[in-house]
C-alpha cells in the first residue's frame, strides 16, 4: 500500500482554535457533480437604487431617512434580532427546559454609498474608513455595560442570505459569550497555558514560513487558507502583532488591513468571475472588563461555493450528524486563490496584468 499522503488519502485535521476536527477526502475532489446548481447572480446593479433602504437619501422601513451619507452610515438595525430593553428572566420548567433572557444591540455598517459596489470593487482607501468604522463600533457598543461580546460579520449574497445586495455588513452585541467565541476562546486559552504562547501569533508565523496555504499577505497581516478549514475556499485573516482588538491596530496596520482586504476579496470575485458570496466575521476579545490576553484578533472568511458560480457546498448529511468533511484540501485552495490576480475582473485587463506582474517582480504575494 501506498504511503500515507495528506493531498490523496482520507484524513482528519484538527482545529485548535474549536477542539474540534474536520474529515478531509481530497480522492473525491474529480467526482462528476450533478446535484443542485445555483444561479449565478445578477450583476447589473445601478450606482443608486431608489428602491433600497440602505442608499443615501431613501426611506428606511421604520419611516427614518437615510442621511446623503458619502462614505459610511450605520444605525440601529430596523429589525434587530436583540434588543437593549429585554427584562431580566429564565424559564427552568426542568434541568432540560431551559431558557434565559438575553439583552442585546444590532446595528448595520453600510461600506459605501454606491449599490453597485461590494468590498471586492472598492479602493483601499474606502476599505480604510470601513475598517475605522469596525474600530469606532466596537468601543462604542462594547462599552456599554450590558454588552460582553461584539460580534460584527458581513453576509455577501443571496447564496448567504444576504436580504439587500448594497455592501453592508452587521454588528450583534451580545450579553453572553456566543458558541462560536466561546469556543475559540477555550482552545485560545488551553494553549497559551499549555505553551505560554499566542495560539494565532504561533499559527501566522508558521503559514508564513511554509507558504503553501498562504493566500496573500504584506508587513503586517497574512490570509491563508487554515489547515482545518471547513468550506471550500475558507480563508483566515490574522495580523503579525499580537493585539486582542482591532481598535488597538495603529494606522499603518489598519491601512495594510484594508490593502489586504481587498486583494483577498478581489481574488474572490476573480475565481469564477462573479461577485462571490460568503459570510465574513470578526473575532476579537470579550467586552467584559477583563485582559484576555489570549484572545488575537482575527477575521474568518466562509464562501460556500465550490467549482463554479453554479455549485454550492451545502452542509447536510454526514456533516450536520457526525462532523464537517471537505474534498478540496487546504493546500488546493490556497494554490488556486494564490494563482489569481489581486486587480479585480471588472478593471481593464492592461491595468490588471501590470498590476500583477509588478507584484509579482517585487517578490510580494500580492
Amino acid at each position: 500500500m501506498d504511503a500515507f499522503s495528506l493531498a490523496d488519502h482520507p484524513h482528519r485535521r484538527f482545529n485548535p482554535l474549536t477542539q474540534e476536527w474536520v474529515l478531509c477526502s481530497p480522492h473525491r475532489a474529480k467526482r462528476p457533480w450533478q446535484g443542485k446548481r445555483e444561479a449565478p447572480p445578477p450583476t447589473d446593479r445601478p450606482a443608486h437604487d431608489p428602491k433600497c433602504y440602505l442608499c443615501p437619501g431613501n426611506l428606511r422601513a421604520n419611516g427614518e431617512r437615510n442621511p446623503q451619507y458619502e462614505g459610511t452610515h450605520v444605525f440601529d438595525n430596523d429589525f434587530a434580532t436583540m434588543l437593549a430593553d429585554t427584562p431580566e428572566g429564565e424559564s427552568a420548567a426542568s434541568d432540560l427546559l431551559r431558557a434565559e433572557s438575553e439583552r442585546g444591540w444590532c446595528r448595520v455598517i453600510c461600506f459605501s454609498p454606491r449599490h453597485d459596489l461590494s468590498l471586492a470593487e472598492m479602493p483601499a482607501a474606502g476599505i480604510r474608513r470601513v475598517v475605522d468604522v469596525w474600530c469606532e463600533q466596537f468601543e462604542l457598543v462594547g462599552a456599554k455595560s450590558f454588552v460582553n461580546y461584539v460580534q460584527m460579520f458581513e453576509n455577501k449574497g443571496d447564496l448567504m442570505g444576504c436580504s439587500n445586495p448594497h455592501p453592508h455588513g452587521q454588528l450583534w452585541a451580545n450579553q453572553n459569550l456566543p458558541t462560536e467565541p466561546a469556543k475559540e476562546q477555550a482552545g485560545l486559552l488551553a494553549y497559551i497555558e499549555r505553551k505560554s504562547h499566542c495560539l494565532l501569533c504561533d499559527y501566522g508565523e508558521l503559514e508564513r514560513r511554509r507558504g503553501e496555504r498562504l493566500v496573500c499577505a504584506n508587513d503586517y497581516f497574512t490570509a491563508v487558507v487554515p489547515f482545518w478549514a471547513v468550506w471550500p475556499f475558507e480563508t483566515l485573516i490574522v495580523g503579525r502583532r499580537h493585539v486582542s482588538s482591532l481598535p488597538e491596530l495603529v494606522a499603518e496596520e489598519r491601512d495594510a488591513l484594508a490593502d489586504l482586504i481587498r486583494r483577498l476579496t478581489a481574488r474572490y470575485d476573480n475565481l469564477f468571475g462573479v461577485s462571490f458570496p460568503y459570510s465574513m466575521g470578526w473575532h476579537q476579545r470579550p467586552t467584559d472588563g477583563q485582559p484576555h490576553a489570549e484572545w488575537h484578533v482575527h477575521c474568518h472568511f466562509y464562501p460556500p461555493l465550490l467549482r463554479s458560480a453554479a455549485v454550492k457546498k451545502f452542509m447536510v448529511g454526514y456533516e450536520m450528524l457526525g462532523m464537517p468533511q471537505r474534498d478540496l484540501t487546504a493546500e488546493t485552495a490556497a494554490e488556486r486563490l494564490r494563482k489569481l490576480c489581486s486587480v479585480h475582473h471588472k478593471q481593464s485587463r492592461t491595468t490588471a496584468a501590470k498590476f500583477c506582474c509588478c507584484q509579482s517582480a517585487a517578490g510580494k504575494s500580492g
